[in-house]
């Protein structure tokens, strides 16, 4: 049964790691945004190019209009007339020995020479190659038109909008789908903890039976104490899967006094060659407020993990800190390791290196952490071939009023 709560050894050889596919998806898409992005990117591109030829070939239409009209030689500036006229969204100064000249603008909100002037100093530095003729003497400089300006802004836009999209979209999805696993992880764990409970009641009557019809059997009696220290077992994971998706009740605990509990049942488990070098629970004890179970059943699945890494020899260590506001907990071993591109990962439903496994356990530590103790749980350091760190982070006050409890550690029901 500690396998079951462990979650493996119940899933099929075929059973494929979602997370990689997931990995593969998120670079199709990458590439594919990309993709459209540059394509956009370039055909913005391309349409403000000709526009800006346009418009400069309108403005060497204006100038030479501009001229023509000017010229007492022309006799009919009608057309003249009307090309200089239709430009009404390219502003323009027409320029003599780096003056404007008199009435020499178009399209300027303002007619007041030092502020066309200015405007001109700026039309050097950094707007289009002006349009020069030499035999007059004239130059025309001019801008680029709001129209134009709209559209080289427009991809920045674009991008910006298409990135609010995804983003808001991502994130309505990931919601939705978080709520998703979250009733599935709860209507799985009340479901668990309803079907053991049957069979946990029925084997408790009868080893209640079996010992009154065999009171005398010294061997007998052995074995149904072994069998009950089991269904206590049984029902301990029952309680925890109950537990699951309701408000667990914390209480003030010291954290040494519930790791050793953690450290001397996985001990009895282990293989000989493995080391536990924990702390005592003779050391000034840290309070934390934590649901014992819960907690334990945390513990217990970071060790289990630490010895399916090592296997079977090694050594797993404990170590409990202050940090701030937290009172943390590192538990590391000489195991395989884990890449640092798989430290978040490792957290997520159904990701697992076996063969045989659900890669739910570190799921529900994350869960049972985060959300019923207000606390933190991560990869702390791991390097591959040399073993893994994890980090469990608490809270030192307590984040939920938890009624009839005593602040003084010893005067707490140890469960």
């Amino acid at each position: 049964m500690d396998d079951f709560l462990q979650f493996k050894d119940y899933t099929e050889p075929f059973v494929m790691d979602i997370y990689s596919k997931k990995s593969r998806w998120k670079l199709y898409l990458a590439f594919a945004g990309i993709v459209i992005v540059l394509t956009s990117l370039f055909y913005t591109n391309r349409l403000t190019s000709r526009l800006a030829e346009e418009e400069r070939k309108k403005m060497e239409i204006y100038f030479f209009a501009q001229e023509q009209f000017s010229s007492v030689e022309v006799p009919d500036f009608q057309l003249h007339e009307k090309v200089i006229s239709s430009n009404t969204t390219i502003p323009a100064l027409i320029v003599v020995d780096d003056q404007v000249v008199e009435g020499g603008y178009i399209n300027f909100p303002n007619d007041d020479m030092d502020y066309l002037n200015n405007q001109l100093t700026r039309m050097k530095n950094s707007g289009p190659p002006p349009i020069v003729n030499e035999e007059i003497g004239q130059t025309v400089y001019y801008k680029e038109s709001d129209l134009l300006k709209q559209l080289r802004f427009y991809p920045i836009i674009q991008l910006f909008l298409i990135a609010a999209f995804i983003l808001f979209g991502y994130m309505g999805f990931s919601s939705a789908r978080r709520a998703e696993q979250n009733r599935v992880w709860v209507g799985m764990a009340k479901e668990t903890a309803h079907q053991l409970g049957t069979p946990i009641s029925a084997i408790v009557a009868w080893l209640e039976h079996l010992r009154l019809v065999r009171e005398n059997d010294e061997e007998v009696l052995e074995v149904v104490d072994e069998l009950e220290n089991d269904v206590s077992r049984l029902e301990l994971i029952a309680d925890r899967f109950s537990k699951i998706g309701s408000d667990p009740e914390l209480r003030p605990t010291n954290v040494y006094e519930a790791l050793d509990q953690c450290r001397a049942y996985m001990e009895r488990r282990a293989p000989r060659k493995v080391n536990f070098d924990f702390p005592g629970i003779d050391h000034p004890p840290y309070t934390v407020f934590i649901n014992t179970h819960l907690f334990n059943w945390v513990v217990e699945n970071l060790l289990r993990n630490a010895l399916d890494a090592m296997g079977g020899k090694g050594e797993i260590s404990a170590s409990v800190y202050e940090d701030g506001h937290y009172i943390s907990i590192d538990i590391s071993d000489t195991g395989k390791g884990i890449p640092s591109s798989k430290f978040n990962t490792v957290f997520q439903p159904g990701y697992t290196t076996k063969k045989r496994g659900w890669g739910l356990g570190l799921s529900l530590a994350k869960r049972i952490i985060q959300e019923y103790h207000s606390g933190k749980i991560f990869v702390k350091d791991s390097a591959e071939g040399k073993g893994t760190t994890f980090t469990i982070k608490l809270p030192k006050k307590n984040p939920k009023k938890v009624a009839g409890s005593s602040p003084n550690v010893k005067e707490v029901e140890m469960v």
